[in-house]
């Protein structure tokens, strides 16, 4: 057991649940492809980490992703509920240092994560900032349930209302490189993971001619 953990959410690769969003103009197919490539780069970034690491799937276990790694359900009624219980079962076990991704960021690799770690050496949370307001990785040296509670998910002040709370409540952050994830059709089709993904692009214009 590593003093550090990384948790990993990702949702259940199915047809017309992932990147709904993004689903409204390239359709189900689409995004079903688009988000099967997004979990291969995350389980790719995560499978160099030398810390331990524990893979929560929205609905169902999925035994061949990230075969050799602890693997279990989220437990909660809405995203903050559910990050707020992944927390508390790591630090249940043990662990000192806590970071949290998601599974939808094209340009997430190790290092991104590792500095994760190495900012809870000095202060007690961790920001990743995503372009879009919210945030990418969240970390923790202590629980801390008021991050994830009554808070507007999915919104653009998602991380300023988050951050302006734990400086009301003297709490040390650090924050790291600004990452953008997919949401939508213009989020995709700006980033460097689809410009340079021709098979994708194949795909993507073969179910929608």
């Amino acid at each position: 057991m590593t003093d550090a953990l990384v948790i990993v959410f990702v949702k259940n690769i199915k047809l017309g649940t992932v990147k709904t969003r993004l689903a409204k103009t390239i359709g189900d197919f689409g995004a079903f492809e688009v988000y099967t490539e997004l979990v291969k780069i995350t389980e790719k970034a995560t499978q160099a980490l030398a810390f331990d690491k524990r893979i929560y799937f929205s609905t169902s276990v999925v035994d061949s992703q990230w075969p050799n790694d602890f693997k279990t359900v989220q437990n909660g009624t809405d995203l903050g509920e559910r990050m707020n219980n992944a927390f508390i079962d790591g630090f249940k076990a043990g662990y000192k240092k806590i970071v949290l991704i998601g599974s939808d960021l094209p340009d997430i690799n190790a290092s991104h994560i590792s500095k994760g770690i190495d900012a809870l050496e000095t202060s007690d949370v961790v920001f990743g900032p995503a372009e879009d307001g919210g945030y990418y990785l969240v970390g923790l040296s202590q629980p801390n349930t008021t991050i994830f509670t009554d808070k507007p998910w999915s919104q653009p002040n998602l991380l300023t209302e988050t951050l302006q709370e734990l400086h009301k409540n003297n709490v040390s952050v650090s924050t790291l490189d600004t990452l953008n994830d997919i949401d939508t059709f213009e989020d995709l089709i700006a980033s460097d993971f689809y410009k340079s993904n021709l098979k994708l692009q194949e795909k993507i214009q073969q179910l929608n001619d």
